[in-house]
């Protein structure tokens, strides 16, 4: 039985955002280099609207990219640490606070930082929260 490739992509991007506990807030960014495809999984934040890298994966082909990046979704909270990012937009009052998975604090701010002007938010505190 042959399978089609966009059915399978959709499917598989549904079975992320059910792991995520997501619906809809989930960009699927994928590129082409070098004969590989590069997965960035980005989420928007509902209630400040800004968005943040969740994760990036490498794959041979789009599908095998996704089947990384759900495996991944089965599995970060046992693999990666939970951080706290305490944040301010410079120019509003509003202090954010976001909280991200990362191996380290320094994997944490890049997730923040991700397609986004260093200069354009300050960030207060990067605290590695209590495991839950």
């Amino acid at each position: 039985m042959i399978t089609d490739i966009h059915v399978e992509a959709a499917r598989i991007q549904q079975a992320i955002e059910a792991h995520l506990g997501v619906e809809g807030d989930l960009i699927f960014d994928f590129e082409q280099n070098a004969g590989q495809v590069k997965l960035n999984l980005i989420t928007i934040n509902r209630r400040h609207r800004q968005s943040f890298l969740f994760r990036t994966e490498i794959g041979i082909n789009k599908l095998d990219a996704l089947q990384k990046m759900l495996q991944y979704a089965k599995t970060y909270k046992d693999q990666e640490n939970p951080y706290t990012i305490q944040w301010r937009v410079n120019g509003e009052k509003e202090l954010q606070t976001s909280y991200f998975r990362a191996k380290d604090m320094y994997d944490a701010l890049d997730k923040l930082y991700y397609n986004r002007d260093m200069h354009s938010i300050t960030v207060y505190s990067v605290v590695l929260s209590p495991m839950a």
